[in-house]
């Protein structure tokens, strides 16, 4: 059982981070922020996904006039994304933004942080402080002779003693590099000195794949060690799977349940049908399912009925068919050409009868 480590909470809009709150799963828009239409389309799609809390980019002004509209039709709360002009958080906190994400050691210094700070307390919100390896201070850098775990560290621990001074405490931190150990130890580090929350995640990972696996390795290492109040996954491609990526981690670890659960065997010799075609298109069917299940495609008869039982819905293959198994007991044998919409009645109903 995953102890989770004791934090402070804090708001982002409605959503409540840190302390015994679940942890929430995070993306951000791809699009231009000054576009609202498209925006708004992209937050609600991310929304559909199960995302709770979204960041938008702030570049300029025009970005920062635009999030007033963007919040008034967002689901979900929205956080604006600040770098280098001080000025345009203070915009985006007079504006509508449910929190603000900065990073001291690009906004330019205390003074032009201390205004931020004090934005937000007269709007009521939380801010992220967010250090990022390729933005560590040039002093930091060259003391610690590059962006090590320790000068991540250091970084923000400037920026907790700016929060401090100004009486500012609705913030949370993170703490990420490129590198999947860095991130880790510097996570560690700093959880182990202050009780803020933590907003985890292993910045610039990748594409699809590799992106998905430096951010299950290091996401599942601090999740595992009790660290993180919530996360974003950062792929280079569609956030929708950043979404379906971080619930996946958290489904692994027992730690949020959301959608199906799949099951599937790596297939060997000794299967008898398509099961990769076959898993791959169930999985397609139920992507829109929110209910939790476990849902298990299996191949062939060494483990497939084992696993297949234990499911809510599952399937065992055989040579050209499939023994249907729902919450642990055969309902009928069907064709391997019938098991994909077999299994996916089978668990769209099961799901409904959860949902009332």
């Amino acid at each position: 059982m995953i102890q989770r480590r004791k934090t402070r909470t804090i708001q982002v809009g409605s959503v409540h981070v840190g302390g015994s709150s679940s942890i929430s799963v995070q993306s951000m828009t791809n699009t231009d922020t000054r576009d609202v239409r498209a925006t708004i389309a992209q937050i609600r799609s991310l929304a559909k996904e199960g995302c709770e809390i979204v960041r938008v980019a702030i570049p300029d002004e025009a970005a920062a006039k635009s999030l007033r509209r963007i919040r008034d039709k967002s689901p979900i709360p929205v956080i604006a994304d600040i770098h280098f002009d001080y000025r345009l958080a203070i915009a985006c906190a007079d504006n509508g933004a449910d929190a603000l994400r900065v990073n001291p050691g690009n906004i330019g210094g205390e003074a032009r942080t201390r205004e931020v700070l004090k934005a937000a307390r007269a709007n009521g919100i939380s801010v992220r402080i967010g250090i990022n390896s390729g933005s560590i201070e040039r002093d930091l850098l060259e003391r610690h002779g590059g962006p090590t775990p320790a000068a991540l560290v250091e970084s923000a621990e400037r920026a907790v003693r700016i929060c401090e001074k100004a009486r500012f405490r609705r913030i949370k931190i993170s703490l990420k590099a490129s590198d999947v150990m860095t991130t880790v130890e510097a996570y560690r580090l700093f959880s182990r000195r202050f009780d803020y929350p933590l907003h985890i995640g292993v910045t610039e990972a990748g594409t699809r794949f590799s992106g998905t696996v430096k951010s299950a390795v290091g996401l599942g290492v601090l999740l595992a060690d009790g660290i993180g109040d919530t996360l974003r996954v950062s792929i280079t491609g569609p956030p929708e799977e950043e979404v379906r990526v971080g619930f996946e981690i958290l489904k692994s670890l027992g730690l949020r349940r959301r959608g199906p659960d799949f099951i599937s065997c790596p297939t060997c010799g000794r299967v008898a049908i398509d099961v990769i075609s076959i898993a791959s298109e169930v999985e397609r069917r139920l992507a829109d399912i929110t209910v939790p299940l476990k849902v298990a495609v299996m191949g062939c008869a060494v483990n497939g009925p084992g696993e297949a039982r234990e499911a809510d819905v599952g399937v065992a293959g055989g040579k050209g068919e499939g023994l249907l198994f729902v919450k642990g007991e055969i309902v009928r044998k069907v064709k391997e050409k019938d098991i994909v919409a077999e299994v996916v009645r089978l668990a769209k109903r099961l799901a409904a009868s959860k949902e009332k």
